[in-house]
């Protein structure tokens, strides 16, 4: 029998919430099978079955629970390919059965013998007796499970003496139920109330926002960047980029490029407060805010300003993937020294984002919307995005602030700069 422990995500965690358990009490598991979902107030950990074996849970799902304290057991006695050995003749049989839906009785085809029986009541009791039985072995797929459990469905509310469900399966009964009650249901859904309890993770996120606004000078400044150079780039290069790197080409890359080298040109922006002192790193790690199921999460990506735009997007897009499966480590998401989140990718057309602590600046993208703007004395129609900084004044100066989203504007505006560490071209040939 091994113990199954809860694992530490942190130094400073000592307790965390079994969020979801993947596997029922008595399952056959599999060696580095995933058990559990575990939810601290920094991440969302799965936790493995170290050997197969007979699983016996310990905590129940909801529930909290102390770090290094056991949340299941595995009976290694109990070997996983026993339940894999091919049915026998009788078994066979069974699986052959006619399937009735609820409420109506019916069996495998009679023989000889079977027709010899006058007495029906008999028959009818014999017919009960192999659907029991056969619902006792029934077998379902994990997502069947699920969403059995969901709708508040039993193996008999599916079908009877089946052998194994399907999805599908599932679905079609959940249809069904919702047609037959779908005049009172609707009437009762408009009075009623659904309640959830708050996660580990939610809830320390609700802490550190209050914080941030209680404990931060924070202020918002804003500017607009014309995006006509940046999705002329796309549109021509786009199909080269994937046949080459596998993946599209995104906005995000270039405002990751831009920010570094502005803050590599601004490092206060970059800076942070730690005790009494200003701690300036001499690189930059950028923290991308990803939407998850589970909750905002912030993946670090580091020394953006040495990396191409192919690099950042492919980090991206394996950092996001990891987030909203809840299998990010807590090292992926700790020690960045400026954050970017991007509102547009739902509509945002303006925010004032909030500071991620400990560093002391955020910058906020939005949605690209045709507007008006006045070029060269003429009015012209052209994609354009609002973009905001929300800094800490106690570390930044409105000049470095304000000088900062300047630098970003002219460097999406002008691509070109960013092959010359976000200077312009022509003062790098006339050396000025």
């Amino acid at each position: 029998m091994i113990e199954v422990k809860i694992p530490s995500p942190g130094e400073s965690i000592t307790e965390v919430e079994v969020a979801n358990w993947l596997v029922a009490d008595g399952d056959l598991v599999h060696k580095d099978q995933d058990l559990a979902e575990i939810e601290s107030d920094k991440a969302t950990l799965i936790l493995n079955a170290p050997e197969s074996g007979k699983i016996i849970i310990q905590v129940e799902a909801g529930t909290t629970a102390k770090v290094g304290s056991v949340a299941c057991q595995i009976d290694t006695s109990v070997k996983v390919e026993d339940a894999k050995a091919a049915p026998t003749a009788e078994e066979e049989g069974k699986e052959k059965a006619l399937i009735s839906p609820k409420g109506s009785s019916a069996v495998s085809e009679p023989t000889e013998k079977d027709r010899g029986t006058t007495n029906s009541k008999v028959e009818k009791k014999d017919r009960k007796e192999i659907i029991s039985e056969n619902n006792k072995k029934v077998k379902t797929t994990p997502l069947a499970r699920e969403k059995m459990k969901a709708a508040g469905l039993s193996v008999d509310d599916i079908v009877e003496g089946l052998r194994k469900l399907s999805v599908s399966d599932v679905d079609a009964v959940i249809e069904g139920l919702s047609s037959d009650a779908s005049l009172g249901a609707e009437e009762e859904a408009v009075r009623s109330v659904k309640r959830e309890k708050m996660s580990q993770l939610r809830k320390k996120l609700s802490q550190r926002l209050v914080k941030v606004k209680n404990e931060t000078a924070m202020l918002t400044t804003f500017n607009e960047i014309d995006m006509s150079a940046v999705m002329d780039i796309r549109k021509r290069y786009q199909k080269q980029f994937v046949e080459k790197h596998g993946l599209k080409l995104g906005f995000m890359s270039f405002f990751l490029k831009a920010s570094a080298l502005a803050l590599m040109g601004r490092p206060k922006v970059n800076s942070m407060i730690e005790n009494e002192d200003i701690v300036i790193p001499q690189y930059v790690d950028i923290s991308v805010a990803v939407q998850t199921p589970k909750g905002l999460m912030v993946p670090v990506i580091r020394n953006v300003e040495r990396q191409s735009l192919a690099n950042l997007e492919m980090e991206l897009k394996e950092l996001a993937n990891k987030a909203r499966s809840g299998r990010i480590s807590l090292e992926e998401m700790t020690g960045g020294t400026f954050t970017i989140t991007n509102g547009g990718v739902f509509g945002s057309m303006f925010s004032t984002p909030l500071i991620n602590p400990p560093q002391s600046a955020i910058l906020g993208m939005h949605n690209i919307v045709e507007r008006p703007v006045a070029v060269n004395g003429r009015v012209e129609v052209r994609p354009i995005m609002y973009v905001a900084l929300s800094y800490d004044h106690r570390v930044i100066d409105g000049k470095d602030s304000v000088g900062f989203l300047m630098d970003v504007k002219k460097m999406i505006e002008n691509p070109e700069m960013l092959l010359h560490g976000g200077k312009n071209p022509m003062n790098s040939l006339l050396e000025l």
